[in-house]
């Protein structure tokens, strides 16, 4: 908390009227946290001291505040959310989930970008120090380090990555939605494929390619190798000029997300080329602008995946609080659904 910290607690530990919590104890000759204790769930405090509690607040006229009552308790009213990266409308709905559903459980929340960050591990460790709970998505520190954060240092629950031991897991459906999605393109009659994106830079992406290219070897088609680029309109659009200048182009350019998309169709508007007519496109999320460009994709359950996480860690939290065991860890796949439009081509007839 830095030299100000005592200063920043003492202020917070003050009631409305100007009686902290410590005077509150001294009267009655308590803890600070028997008085927490006393005055948010009596039944927890034996009836004689609940008894001197209750009349040094009554003398006191104290009335806590609520940032007061969470730091006498070890709590901070405030969860944290990692991000890998916080440009986008991917995240941007994560986030707005996430908010969203926090606000509705009286929490705030603090939110930390790891994308430039010298020493992202760093930046992590200390945010769990100053919060109630933690959502890390992504990729954005290593397994050992929230390991060691969901061992000792508040819950954790993980969005769109791997399950690590003591953590909770939401993600959504890559792997069979992205069968699904190489299976219509192969009804189209398609055969020669591009898949622009980096399955080694986000679990996401690697389920969506594993996907897409077992479903392409069971139909004795070869999977194209990944055309590696970051998740953005900007680097589609380079990596589609990459693909435009091959002498033998592919039918079909499924990416690994929809910015990636919206940047391969501007590069096709470049060369002079039409989709679906000259090149079929397909992209991941269903953001707001795949919708008008008739983008076919796979829509992801975005702001109920940064939901759900926020309501498993306030579980999370109300469990560490009220009972000394706590349940196992859980994990929970939202689904995903394919949305056809007009960029992969019209249907065959069977």
């Amino acid at each position: 908390m830095g030299w100000y910290g005592p200063l920043v607690a003492m202020k917070a530990l003050t009631s409305t009227r100007g009686v902290t919590i410590y005077a509150v104890a001294e009267r009655a000759g308590v803890s600070i946290a028997t008085v927490s204790r006393a005055l948010r769930d009596p039944g927890l405090v034996a009836e004689a001291t609940r008894a001197r509690v209750e009349a040094a607040v009554a003398e006191l006229n104290f009335m806590p505040s609520r940032l007061g009552r969470s730091l006498a308790e070890g709590r901070h009213a405030a969860n944290g959310i990692v991000f890998p990266d916080l440009i986008g409308p991917y995240y941007a709905e994560v986030l707005l989930g996430y908010e969203e559903a926090a606000a509705d459980l009286g929490r705030s929340v603090l939110i930390l970008g790891t994308r430039g960050r010298a020493d992202p591990t760093a930046q992590v460790l200390d945010l769990a120090g100053r919060v109630d709970g933690l959502v890390v998505m992504g990729q954005t520190v290593a397994d050992d380090v929230v390991a060691a954060i969901a061992a000792s240092g508040p819950p954790v629950v993980l969005l769109a990555r791997p399950p690590v031991a003591g953590a909770d897991t939401v993600t959504a459906e890559n792997e069979a939605a992205g069968a699904e999605l190489a299976r219509h393109l192969l009804g189209h009659g398609y055969r020669r494929f591009a898949f622009l994106g980096d399955p080694a830079g986000s679990p996401d992406v690697a389920g969506r390619y594993a996907g897409i290219a077992g479903a392409l070897a069971d139909a004795g088609v070869r999977p194209p190798a990944p055309l590696r680029c970051a998740f953005d309109v900007t680097a589609g659009h380079e990596a589609a000029v990459t693909l435009l200048k091959r002498r033998t182009r592919p039918q079909a350019v499924i990416c690994a997300n929809d910015e990636v998309a919206l940047g391969v169709q501007e590069a096709c508007a470049d060369y002079g080329l039409d989709i679906p007519t000259d090149l079929a496109l397909t992209g991941w999320d269903d953001v707001m602008t795949a919708r008008f460009v008739g983008l076919t994709t796979v829509r992801q359950p975005m702001r109920d995946l940064g939901a759900t996480a926020a309501r498993w860690l306030h579980d999370r939290i109300k469990e560490r609080t009220e009972s000394a065991e706590t349940g196992p860890a859980r994990t929970k796949v939202l689904p995903t659904q394919l949305v056809v439009r007009r960029s992969c081509g019209p249907h065959d007839p069977d």
